[in-house]
């Protein structure tokens, strides 16, 4: 989520995140590896990200939503649509517990609700009990 927020809002290229983010930050090997990956796939498919969180957040523009919250909802579909080995439930508590380190006050529920309504669209996945 931080690599996705400093790719938005720091104006730098992908590429440019990926090589700068682990430098000052302690995490082993298949951390780094899979971060950049979810990373790099969030990154290249933003517009279908986008599209299938503003098909289910009721009421809100993604351009309203604060950046952390689209970074969390972003990387939380990817890995929803891309990861089969990681649960849905695992996603999307991983989610809420980044929202309640990062975010504002209301933002779990928003991203509960949002993550919860995308995964009862997905074929094949059932919703999660948390």
């Amino acid at each position: 989520m931080q690599m996705l927020y400093q790719w938005e809002l720091g104006g730098n290229t992908p590429e440019q995140v990926g090589a700068s983010f682990f430098e000052e930050r302690k995490a082993g090997p298949e951390v780094q590896r899979f971060a950049r990956e979810l990373f790099s796939g969030a990154v290249g498919e933003v517009n279908k990200l986008d599209s299938m969180i503003r098909a289910h957040a009721e009421n809100w523009r993604l351009e309203r939503m604060a950046a952390v919250d689209r970074g969390i909802l972003r990387l939380a579909v990817y890995e929803l649509l891309h990861c089969p080995e990681t649960p849905p439930a695992a996603v999307i508590d991983e989610a809420l517990e980044i929202a309640r380190r990062f975010s504002g006050q209301g933002s779990v529920e928003f991203i509960n609700g949002l993550l919860d309504s995308v995964l009862k669209s997905l074929p094949g996945k059932t919703k999660p009990s948390l």
